[in-house]
Formats: C-alpha cells, sequence, structure tokens
C-alpha cells in the first residue's frame, strides 16, 4: 500500500502551525520591501496562512477514510474508465499552481471501486506540494495496491504556471504523464484502446462533476 500520510504531522491545522505560517508571509512581505502593517496588506498573512493549509490539505488524509469502505464485489472484468477529472496542485519547486485533467482506467479483477472515490483520490494527492510525475504514480499505485485489478492507467495533462509565469514563460504549453501497471503496461492493445478512448471525447461518459454530485447525493 502506498503511503499516503507522509509529513501528515508536519502539516497538521493547529493553530501553532497557522502562526508560522502568518509569521513567515509577514517577513516575506517585509523581505520584498513591502509594509506588512498598511491596510491592504493587513490581513494577508491570515489569508495567505489559510489558503496554504487548504491547498495543502491531502497531507491530513487517509486513503482509509477517503474510499470509505466504498470497494464492492462485482463480476465484471471490462476496462472502467474515469476521465477529465479536474485537478489544482503547487509545484513544490516553486510553489507555483500547477493544474488541469487527469484520467483514470482500471481492468476490475474480482472487485470494483466506488466511482466517485476516483476523483476524491485524485483530490487527497493534488493537494500537497507536488511535482506531476510524483502526483501521476501515487494516484496509479493507490488504485493498484487498493483494489490489485488486471491492470491500472493514469494519465495526467497540466498546465504549470512555473513554466508560464516565469523562466521560458510559455504560456500555451501543458505537460502530460503516465503511469501503466498491469495489462496496461504489458499489452499494446489494451493500452491503445485506453489511449483511443481518451481521444474520443466526453460522449457517453459520466463527468467528474456528475460523480461529485452523485456522491453528495448518496451520502458518501
Amino acid at each position: 500500500m502506498v503511503s499516503t500520510r507522509t509529513e501528515t504531522d508536519a502539516h497538521a491545522p493547529d493553530d501553532e502551525a497557522l502562526d508560522r505560517l502568518r509569521d513567515a508571509v509577514r517577513a516575506q512581505l517585509a523581505a520584498l520591501g513591502e509594509d506588512p502593517t498598511r491596510e491592504g496588506l493587513l490581513k494577508t498573512p491570515d489569508r495567505v496562512a489559510k489558503s496554504m493549509r487548504a491547498l495543502t490539505a491531502g497531507y491530513a488524509q487517509d486513503i482509509d477514510a477517503v474510499i470509505n469502505d466504498a470497494l464492492f464485489t462485482v463480476d465484471y472484468s471490462e476496462m472502467v474508465i474515469v476521465k477529465d477529472i479536474d485537478f489544482y496542485s503547487l509545484c513544490e519547486h516553486h510553489i507555483l499552481p500547477f493544474f488541469g485533467r487527469c484520467h483514470i482506467a482500471y481492468i476490475p479483477q474480482g472487485k470494483v471501486i466506488g466511482l466517485s472515490k476516483l476523483p476524491r483520490v485524485v483530490e487527497m494527492f493534488s493537494r500537497r506540494l507536488q511535482v506531476q510525475e510524483r502526483l501521476t504514480s501515487q494516484i496509479a499505485e493507490t488504485i493498484n495496491s487498493t483494489i490489485s485489478p488486471q491492470g491500472v492507467a493514469v494519465v495526467v495533462e497540466g498546465t504549470h504556471l512555473c513554466m508560464a509565469m516565469r523562466g521560458v514563460e510559455k504560456q500555451n504549453s501543458k505537460a502530460i504523464t503516465s503511469a501503466m501497471h498491469g495489462l496496461f503496461r504489458s499489452d499494446a492493445r489494451t493500452r491503445m484502446e485506453f489511449l483511443n478512448l481518451l481521444r474520443l471525447g466526453g460522449e457517453g461518459a459520466m463527468s467528474s462533476t456528475a460523480l461529485w454530485r452523485h456522491d453528495e447525493d448518496a451520502g458518501d
């Protein structure tokens, strides 16, 4: 099972941690030549501290609580795909956002996972300081170890503001990463079927927005 609580204690949402974040933001503003006590910046340290806590909330989440026993025995061995799952994360190198879409496929082997839990797994790992390569691997490895399917495939498309706003300043570039396990790695036809289905567009597919709504309506 992939470790899902790395650095949890260091990122616990307690008052002391918030105070340290506020102090750090004040010091940063002063280092930039700003006056942290002026009207427009007076509440900025508190806002940034609370924002950072929310944006890194994934550290405090546990995979067992996220899945919440939504594993079911089903006689189904064809491909299951949930595509176009929106995500937002922070690049650990520059603490700037990167965001995009995640596509997940797996081939069950006796067990399936509740569809709405796949976007929740993406959310848990994206709400951390990340690199896209690790994010992709963590999602795939977690699904693989949780339900032991015949295969898992994850493709992530991301736009990185550390490339768009600074450095090379290329606003239209995207990074695409993939992780393939089981049949998706060993069988080229299975892999190509998945990639071809991604190119077909959203026709007939359940969107991630609909999945979240289904999850809330079901009360799980």
